[in-house]
């Protein structure tokens, strides 16, 4: 039987929760979880006993039981439920998808009058004010060679 055990204080580590937990009977695995990044305990794991009864026992002796003054959590390990971006108490019970939804395209940026219309503003209030407005790709293409002149 596999038990979690939380609130474990920051100095134990996968032998000393092995050694926290072996008076009740024969452990088969101890585990502490760490964080990927820095290898720091989470503060809780997983011992894994032979046998159920002692399992049983190590649940009712070492529950709350205070250690470095943290008390424990200690009970039966349940099965690890995927994950999701939705919060987790909308995720249990539901069969909704939390995908985002998606965006309609034909909405974005899509203006039926001239007053919701963005407002153009030019850039080039320095420019000289004699130069020509450029209208078409073609007189844009002419006005960039003749800069190149």
């Amino acid at each position: 039987m596999k038990l979690y055990v939380g609130n474990l204080p920051w100095s134990i580590d996968d032998k000393a929760l092995k050694e926290l937990f072996s008076s009740y009977g024969d452990i088969e695995d101890a585990v502490l979880i760490k964080d990927k990044f820095s290898g720091r305990s989470k503060g809780f794991g997983f011992v894994t006993f032979s046998k159920e009864e002692d399992a049983k026992k190590a649940i009712s002796e070492m529950h709350e039981k205070e250690i470095e003054g943290r008390a424990l959590t200690v009970s039966e390990a349940k099965p690890m439920v995927p994950r999701d971006d939705k919060p987790s108490y909308s995720s249990r019970n539901s069969s909704e998808s939390s995908e985002a939804p998606m965006a309609n395209p034909s909405e974005i940026n899509n203006y039926d009058d001239e007053e919701s219309e963005p407002e153009i503003v030019d850039d080039n209030s320095d420019a000289e004010e004699d130069e020509e407005d450029i209208e078409t790709a073609d007189e844009a293409i002419e006005d960039a060679e003749e800069d190149k002149e």
